[in-house]
C-alpha cells in the first residue's frame, strides 16, 4: 500500500501537468483528472487536497526536471552559443509535444493562482534567467557572444521571447516560427 501512493501521486501530476500545459490551470478540474485516471476525486484529495496544493507540487517537480536538464547541459562542456541553442530545443520539444512551457501557462493564469503557486512561478523564471545569465557572461568573456548591457537584463529578454514564441507558434499551429524566433535571438548574439 506504500508503495502505491507515490505511484498514484505521480499519476495525477502527470496528468495535470499535461492539462495544464495544453489548457491552463484554470482550465481543468478535479473531476478531469479523475476521469482520465478512472479514480475517485476523493482519492486525488487524499494526496492533493486542494487544486493549490497540486499547482504547487506541479511547478516544484517541473522545476527541478528542467534545472536537471539545464545542468547536463552545463556538463556536456558545449561553448556558450551552443548551450543557448540547447536550452531554446527544451522549449521547441515540448512545443512540438503540443503542449507549451508548464509555467509559462500558470504565468497567463497568474492572477487568479493561489499566492504560493505565484512565488513558485516566479522562481521558476528566475532560476532559467540566473543560468542563462550565467551562460552569456561566460560566453562573452570567451568572445564567442556579444551583446550590450548586463546578463541578466539579456537573459530577461530571451525568457520572455521564448514564452511568447511559444505561444505564437502554438497560435499558428506551426512550430517552425518558433524555431525561427529562437534562432533568430541567439544568432543576434
Amino acid at each position: 500500500m506504500a508503495r502505491a501512493a507515490p505511484d498514484t501521486s505521480q499519476r495525477i501530476l502527470d496528468v495535470a501537468e499535461r492539462l495544464v500545459q495544453t489548457r491552463g490551470f484554470n482550465g481543468f478540474s478535479y473531476a478531469d483528472i479523475a476521469e482520465a485516471l478512472e479514480v475517485t476525486k476523493a482519492s486525488l484529495h487524499y494526496h492533493f487536497p486542494a487544486k493549490g496544493d497540486l499547482g504547487k507540487r506541479l511547478i516544484e517537480r517541473y522545476e527541478q526536471n528542467f534545472l536537471e536538464t539545464l545542468k547536463g547541459i552545463d556538463g556536456s562542456g558545449a561553448a556558450a552559443g551552443e548551450k543557448l541553442r540547447r536550452y531554446t530545443r527544451i522549449y521547441a520539444d515540448v512545443l512540438r509535444n503540443n503542449r507549451m512551457c508548464l509555467c509559462g501557462m500558470l504565468a497567463s493564469d497568474y492572477a487568479t493562482l493561489p499566492k504560493p503557486m505565484r512565488e513558485e512561478v516566479k522562481h521558476f523564471f528566475d532560476e532559467n534567467e540566473r543560468w542563462l545569465a550565467a551562460v552569456l557572461d561566460a560566453g562573452r568573456k570567451a568572445g564567442g557572444l556579444r551583446f550590450k548591457g548586463p546578463a541578466l537584463e539579456v537573459a530577461r529578454v530571451l525568457v520572455g521571447s521564448l514564452e511568447g514564441a511559444m505561444m505564437l507558434a502554438r497560435s499558428y499551429g506551426d512550430a517552425s516560427r518558433f524555431d525561427a524566433a529562437a534562432e533568430r535571438l541567439i544568432a543576434e548574439l
